[in-house]
């Protein structure tokens, strides 16, 4: 088994979430996605629910990497440039099954 770091960026759909998926791929990053919620609040603020007529950007949006330590520390502090306001969270997670290659 092996160890790595997980990341999830909590954003909205007006957010630079491509922005910052682009710049995951050029950084090296192993792998990455990004999960487009149903519905979703982001701290006292009103829940947001997706229909057929929402447009508005409000929605909830979460990308989620995994890869190694040293990976991940070099570009937390470009994530935190591209979404300075966003919540990210960092756990140390276990690589059950697959790998980095």
């Amino acid at each position: 088994m092996e160890t790595a770091v997980q990341v999830t960026i909590y954003l909205n759909e007006s957010d630079k979430w491509d922005r910052i998926l682009r710049m995951l791929q050029a950084e090296g990053i192993r792998g990455a996605s990004v999960y487009h919620a149903v519905a979703g609040f982001n701290g006292r603020h009103a829940i947001h629910r997706s229909s057929l007529v929402n447009g508005g950007g409000d929605l909830p949006v979460v990308l989620v990497f995994v890869d190694l330590e040293e990976h991940v520390a070099r570009v937390l502090p470009k994530l935190a440039e591209l979404a300075p306001h966003q919540l990210i969270v960092r756990e140390n997670v276990v690589i059950e099954q697959g790998s980095f290659e």
